[in-house]
C-alpha cells in the first residue's frame, strides 16, 4: 500500500494538469463569452459577500451533474466538453479540485480561479453586494 497523499501534494498535482487563470483574465474571458463563470460556494458565502454578476452558481456537491453535457440531469449551459469553465470557490482550493473532477468528465477545457472570490473582489472587479 502506497503511502497517504496530503493535499497540499494533492492540491499541487492536481494543478499541473491545467493552467489555472487570474482573476482579470477571468473576468476578461466572461465578459467575451469565451468562458462561463461557475461559483460553487455554499449559499452562506453567497450571502455573505455577494456573488459574480453573470457567474452560474453550481453548489459544489451537484457540479458534475450539471456540468456534464451528456448527464441527464445537465444545465442548458453545459454545451459539450469543449466548454471553457471557471470555476470559483472562496479562495482558490476547493475549486481546484472541482475542476480536476470536471476534467476526468471530459471538460478538457476546465480551469479554477487563482485566489477565488476574494481574489477576485481584492482586484476590484464587478460583485453583486449581497
Amino acid at each position: 500500500m502506497s503511502e497517504p497523499t496530503g493535499i497540499d501534494t494533492l492540491l499541487e498535482r492536481v494543478r499541473s494538469g491545467y493552467r489555472r487563470i487570474a482573476p482579470r483574465a477571468a473576468y476578461e474571458a466572461a465578459e467575451t463569452g469565451a468562458a462561463l463563470l461557475v461559483d460553487i460556494r455554499y449559499a452562506a458565502l453567497r450571502e455573505r459577500d455577494g456573488v459574480i454578476p453573470g457567474a452560474l452558481v453550481v453548489e459544489r456537491n451537484e457540479l458534475e451533474w450539471r456540468l456534464d453535457p451528456q448527464g441527464s440531469h445537465r444545465l442548458p449551459e453545459a454545451t459539450g466538453h469543449d466548454l471553457r469553465v471557471v470555476v470559483v470557490c472562496d479562495e482558490g482550493y476547493a475549486s481546484s479540485l472541482a475542476a480536476e473532477s470536471l476534467h476526468r468528465l471530459g471538460l478538457y477545457r476546465a480551469t479554477d480561479l487563482i485566489g477565488g472570490f476574494q481574489a477576485w473582489r481584492a482586484a476590484g472587479l464587478p460583485v453583486t453586494a449581497p
